[in-house]
């Protein structure tokens, strides 16, 4: 396992190195790869020591790193809106309920502050947050991905904007809705879904599917979630049984009528979804590459430019 890791990691460092020399000319509305080359050549190589070395010692923050980015991304786009702490004024997307139990804001820090040490006033918090997502993905087993960076940071941060995250009570047509007015087709919302390969839910996010009898639910896996929640409603669930891996049994566990959230299992009891997901549980590979393409396309979600927004000095508050 040591041993096909660092294969990883020397391959990773390859394309890379490649990357920063040849300058891919892949541009996304204003954005581009190479970015940074000229300017502060090493960011994405100080962001992945970082990422690699906090997750070293905790596996679990990879989970914590994608989430940060769907909830970065999903509200007023991938700007970094996520990491504004509140004001005497100003109540934070960070406070909202929805985002109480998100993790990782350390690691962008420590990513920010060696930076900044490196190439002060250059590279901006929402490109940390996109190659941080990008490197957790990678460090956990899961594929590759290029993006282009050039994000600049935005000035608003409110919690009522969270309101437009997606809620784990939603089904598949409210999912497809939902996605598809940020662009996003049903291939995307499932492969994004895959996402839940890591991490944990908390048991006041399903526990209501407990209370009534459920056809979709495994009887066994109910019994497991029911023990669960016995310890309260901060208790956690991992979505499957590799929490830490970056694999397809996430869709495996649909399959058996074991996923966790009514938003995972219905994906498998819609008709508009079940394909897909018996497509990935069969085909890993299938689900690597448009997991790629998903997260391509959600970090390069609304960015700003220019006089909409700035590049942060700290991560944390307005310059």
């Amino acid at each position: 396992m040591k041993n096909n890791k660092m294969v990883r990691e020397n391959l990773l460092s390859v394309i890379m190195l490649m990357h920063a020399i040849i300058g891919l000319p892949y541009n996304v509305r204003g954005l581009s790869m190479g970015y940074y080359m000229m300017n502060c050549p090493m960011a994405e190589q100080i962001v992945k020591n970082t990422v690699d070395n906090a997750l070293q010692a905790d596996p679990t923050l990879a989970a914590g790193l994608i989430r940060m980015l769907f909830h970065d991304c999903f509200i007023e786009g991938c700007d970094a809106s996520i990491l504004l702490d509140s004001t005497k004024d100003n109540t934070a997307e960070k406070d909202s309920p929805a985002n109480l139990s998100l993790r990782g804001y350390e690691i962008i820090d420590d990513a920010k502050a060696e930076i900044e040490n490196t190439c002060p006033g250059v590279v901006s918090c929402a490109d940390i947050i996109a190659m941080a997502a990008r490197d957790a993905v990678f460090w956990a087993g899961g594929p590759y991905y290029q993006i282009p960076n050039g994000r600049f940071d935005g000035k608003r941060s409110k919690i009522e904007d969270t309101r437009n995250l997606p809620s784990p009570f939603l089904n598949a047509s409210q999912l497809i809705q939902t996605f598809g007015q940020r662009g996003f087709s049903v291939r995307d919302v499932v492969a994004l879904s895959g996402a839940h390969t890591l991490g944990v839910a908390r048991c006041s996010s399903f526990k209501d599917r407990l209370t009534t009898p459920d056809s979709t639910m495994d009887s066994s896996f109910a019994k497991t979630l029911s023990r669960t929640c016995s310890a309260g409603d901060n208790t956690e669930q991992p979505f499957d049984a590799t929490r830490n891996d970056f694999d397809n049994a996430y869709f495996n566990a649909l399959q058996r009528k074991s996923g966790v959230l009514f938003s995972d299992q219905t994906l498998f009891n819609s008709p508009m979804t079940r394909n897909l997901v018996n497509g990935y549980a069969f085909n890993q590979a299938m689900f690597f590459f448009h997991f790629q393409q998903a997260m391509q396309k959600m970090s390069n979600l609304n960015v700003k430019f220019g006089s909409q927004g700035e590049v942060r000095q700290n991560c944390r508050s307005l310059n």
